[in-house]
């Protein structure tokens, strides 16, 4: 029987603040047609470069195989509409951020945690460039720096708390202006470490470790004894310095961060609900990135371990120390970790 996408409609309130718009769904519309009785798996992307819905093939070939389901794959726009998808009935499973863990209680379950390398933790960063002045965050005052997503756990919710922690007065930002410098976001993390390298006027960017560690000698993450030992990107930092891509300077690293969720309708109640999450929870590292695949559409996780909301209070506690609740997001500028 062919499904009904409910388009707006929703059980519980707008993800929006007042002054943020029209609801999701009334701005964004359905996030795309569906194959009658397909599982739905809504896919948004962390990176300006990536086609997600390549890097996705081999796990949905993978799930279908263990599982006999037609899985198709849908790219949404952002995490807010990702999650909007789940609670109306758009989305059976969804690749999420971090942040939506919390916001998805109630109508989102979190089936996994991505592992990268054995590893469930990661980081965020906040680097500038050799030649720059700036020695620590206290430096950063009256200075521009670029984030990631207004979103991003990594990219701008963990490195704000970061400057806050240092004694800069953050204002209001992400959901407003920072005092005591300004902050500027980025659609994603390459974007902003790409405005430090471009921009004269940036002289700091915060971004996950796996967007800044390849262009951080690895060296300088030696005074972080967490990154070390957690971090997937410490084996490799520092290994793609080049002419193409210069050598950055660390300020800061974040305390551990947990990777981001694959997350279900908690409502979805089909039968192949338990073979899907097994098959999710079982999947190896050749079968999410077989030797086949051309290493620019690589996932960048290796695997998904058991989790659940219980594993992401370090994010609530991050979203309480701002102040800020889910629904503060505007659908644009949003991204993964």
């Amino acid at each position: 029987m062919a499904r009904k996408l409910r388009c707006g409609d929703s059980t519980r309130r707008t993800f929006l603040a007042a002054t943020g718009g029209a609801a999701l769904a009334g701005l964004a519309g359905c996030i795309g047609s569906t194959d009658d009785d397909s599982v739905r798996f809504v896919l948004n992307p962390a990176e300006e470069q990536t086609d997600i819905v390549e890097e996705y093939t081999p796990m949905k070939e993978y799930l279908e195989d263990e599982t006999g389901a037609d899985v198709e794959l849908i790219r949404a726009g952002s995490y807010v509409e990702t999650l909007e998808a789940l609670e109306t009935d758009q989305a059976d499973i969804a690749d999420t951020s971090p942040t939506a863990v919390p916001a998805g209680d109630g109508f989102a379950d979190v089936v996994g945690m991505r592992t990268a390398f054995g590893g469930a933790l990661y980081f965020s960063t906040i680097a500038t460039t050799p030649d720059s002045d700036i020695d620590d965050l206290s430096d950063l005052e009256d200075e521009v720096m670029t984030t990631g997503a207004r979103m991003s756990t990594s990219g701008t919710l963990s490195p704000t708390v970061m400057l806050s922690e240092a004694g800069l007065d953050i204002g209001n930002f992400p959901d407003g202006d920072a005092n005591d410098l300004e902050l500027r976001t980025a659609p994603d993390h390459d974007t902003s470490r790409e405005r430090l390298i471009n921009d004269d006027e940036i002289v700091a960017a915060a971004t996950g470790a796996f967007a800044s560690a390849p262009q951080i000698p690895q060296e300088q993450f030696d005074d972080y004894p967490e990154f070390v030992e957690h971090s997937a990107e410490y084996d490799d930092a520092g290994g793609d310095i080049d002419d193409d891509n210069p050598e950055l300077q660390l300020l800061a690293v974040s305390d551990p961060l947990p990777r981001a969720p694959i997350m279900a309708r908690s409502e979805w109640d089909d039968p192949e609900r338990d073979d899907i999450e097994a098959a999710l929870l079982d999947a190896s590292e050749d079968d999410l990135i077989p030797d086949d695949v051309d290493e620019d559409y690589e996932l960048w996780f290796t695997g998904i371990q058991e989790a659940d909301q219980n594993d992401y209070e370090p994010v609530q506690d991050i979203l309480d120390e701002l102040g800020l609740e889910f629904q503060d997001f505007a659908p644009d500028e949003e991204d993964d970790e």
